[in-house]
């Protein structure tokens, strides 16, 4: 090997332990809290089983995601279902998915052929299937404020 060789082997292998201590270093400053995911449901396994199957249905993932699992090739920026039940309330979801114009009850910025869709024609049982799993759909305290913030970012498109 020659002496050029040797700084360069050198050199990388200096900048890779530095970068590995510094990671190192960087592990042990993080909060516990940010070592787990923020998002959780308190749904039985039946029930997630049965508004799964609901949510492949209505092809709800065409705009949601859902336990942060995104199409790459989404294009429509609807809101991520992770957490929408501490951000809503079980009535607020029943009232949303039962409404012939959604809209009325939440505005949306999106264009109209990207906007929620009625499904006031759904069956009941599927509704109430699907709000009750929505609404298990929670967000650990600590991660609730980022998680307001980034849904009114969303729906307003202005930092809140």
């Amino acid at each position: 090997m020659r002496k050029g060789e040797k700084i360069i082997l050198l050199g990388i292998a200096a900048i890779v332990l530095t970068l590995m201590a510094k990671n190192a270093l960087y592990q042990d400053d993080v909060n516990e809290e940010e070592k787990e995911l923020p998002f959780f449901t308190t749904a039985s396994t039946q029930l997630n089983r049965d508004a799964m199957a609901i949510y492949r249905k209505y092809q709800c993932k065409s705009c949601h995601s859902l336990w942060t699992v995104k199409d790459m090739m989404q294009t429509v920026p609807a809101p991520a279902l992770d957490g929408i039940g501490s951000l809503r309330s079980r009535e607020w979801l029943a009232d949303y998915l039962a409404a012939a114009e959604p809209q009325k009850i939440l505005s949306s910025r999106l264009k109209p052929e990207f906007r929620m869709p009625s499904y006031a024609a759904m069956p009941e049982q599927e509704r109430a299937t699907l709000v009750d799993y929505l609404a298990s759909l929670k967000v650990k305290d600590w991660y609730l404020e980022d998680l307001k913030k980034s849904e009114c970012k969303k729906l307003t498109g202005e930092a809140c």
